[in-house]
């Protein structure tokens, strides 16, 4: 069956029941509009997923309505609109303002389905595709064959097919947004969106207004959970949750409602929350940084990824997929490890977990020559990522003092945003940094912080 929440405006009673009776079949949740007013409401009251908008309307016409729309920002769902009177200037300006498709009257209804079909892939694809960016390691059945990960891709399988809420831990670049998407995928909400936001990014009203949404008159901007809605939402780094932010998310979950920032109506949600943490949660409830009440909601099925030195069995089989994927993906020269680089790496400790293990891969793909990785190259390239190789091997003694130390300084803050999962906030305290400046430092040493992380 089809899922996803559709509004259709027409001002045609037939064409607006023959369309509900239509897409309800095919296993839509439909409501209908006759006017820009009725549009403007049921927008407001519940987020659609897919919008059919007709363009000849008594109020407002519906190349005005879009384009009223798309000035509240990039459109968040998908607008097909239709047209007995359409013209080529008004085609385009719909797909100016952002419309996916424009389709004519009478309605093909094989058609209808079609395009409503490709709009609502399109449209997850795009939103999937903002989020694995974000990802140490492509989406899939996570890599390993220890013992420790074919016990937890058991847990996993099994606890997708309830609804509770789940609480990953695990040490920075362990894989736990990987174990997330893989429990979304097991799930029965695989088809409906999977809604990923590293908390550690949302500071104060912002964080607010990110997760619960805002309006202001007719202007709406959904919030992250109601994007999740029939989904997932992954909250990253949740220990980094300022405590107004979670006593409302606790609201939101006891209730499944909640109200979006200066709106008086509620607003209705049905997701699954997994959260994450590379902290011992409940030291951070006993410490008084976290409140007791969202930690047992949170922790109902509790969830570890083993660091990767506690499964170094697995080393050889994420060496061989990274190799595949760069090589496929990102058009990478193919190189193969050869078995003594592949028994240091089995040695290494990996403070970086699996996605040090991703970057090294992706760096000897790129700088490295041809023929196959032996293990004088691996301990050179293990050198350069690691603060500990670094100082204990010989410095940079051939640079002058300038170079060498911006060279430290560098290696020093990649191998803390690695250990902190590209959090800001921690990595200013462990070095002792004021934020600002610390955001001065890594530019002067052309380190990009926003993409950390």
């Amino acid at each position: 069956m089809a899922h996803g929440y559709i509004l259709v405006v027409d001002d045609e009673p037939d064409i607006r029941s023959l369309l509900q009776d239509i897409l309800r079949d095919e296993g839509y949740e439909v409501d209908t509009a006759e006017n820009a007013a009725a549009a403007r409401k049921a927008r407001k009251a519940h987020r659609p997923d897919l919008v059919l908008l007709d363009i000849w309307m008594p109020d407002t016409d519906g190349i005005s309505l879009l384009k009223e729309w798309s000035e509240e920002g990039p459109l968040t769902t998908p607008v097909i609109m239709m047209s007995g009177h359409g013209t080529v200037e008004t085609a385009v300006e719909a797909t100016r303002l952002g419309a996916y498709d424009f389709i004519e009257k009478p309605l093909s209804l094989a058609k209808l389905l079609v395009t409503v079909e490709r709009a609502l892939e399109a449209y997850n694809l795009q939103r999937e595709n903002v989020g694995l960016k974000r990802l140490a390691q492509p989406v899939g059945e996570p890599v390993g064959r220890s013992a420790a990960m074919q016990q937890l891709r058991e847990q996993v399988r099994r606890v997708a097919q309830h609804g509770t809420t789940v609480l990953i831990s695990g040490e920075p670049g362990a894989g736990k947004g990987v174990m997330a998407r893989y429990l979304h995928a097991c799930s029965a909400r695989r088809d409906g969106p999977f809604i990923s936001v590293g908390v550690a990014s949302l500071l104060g009203d912002n964080a607010t207004v990110e997760l619960f949404g805002s309006e202001e008159g007719d202007k709406v901007h959904y919030g992250l959970l109601e994007q999740a809605n029939g989904g997932t939402l992954f909250l990253d780094d949740i220990a980094d949750m300022d405590s107004a932010t979670q006593a409302r998310l606790l609201g939101a979950l006891e209730t499944r409602s909640y109200h979006r920032v200066g709106g008086t109506d509620p607003v209705k949600v049905d997701i699954r929350v997994i959260a994450a943490t590379h902290y011992d949660l409940g030291q951070r409830v006993r410490d008084g940084l976290f409140r007791n009440d969202l930690y047992y909601h949170l922790n109902v099925v509790p969830l570890t990824v083993p660091p990767l030195r506690e499964h170094s069995e697995d080393v050889s089989d994420l060496i061989a997929f990274y190799v595949d994927y760069f090589v496929s993906q990102e058009k990478l020269p193919y190189r193969s490890f050869s078995v003594a680089a592949q028994n240091r790496l089995r040695n290494h400790p990996w403070p970086g977990n699996v996605r040090e293990l991703r970057n090294l891969v992706q760096r000897l793909l790129i700088v490295g020559g041809s023929g196959d990785v032996d293990a004088a190259e691996v301990e050179a390239a293990l050198g350069t990522l690691s603060v500990t190789s670094a100082t204990a091997a010989t410095p940079d003694i051939d640079l002058p003092l300038r170079e060498a130390r911006e060279n430290f300084e560098r290696r020093y803050f990649l191998e803390l945003l690695a250990r902190h999962d590209g959090n800001i906030n921690q990595v200013a305290q462990h070095s002792g940094i004021e934020r600002t400046h610390l955001y001065r430092k890594l530019k002067s040493l052309g380190i990009d912080a926003k993409s950390r992380g």
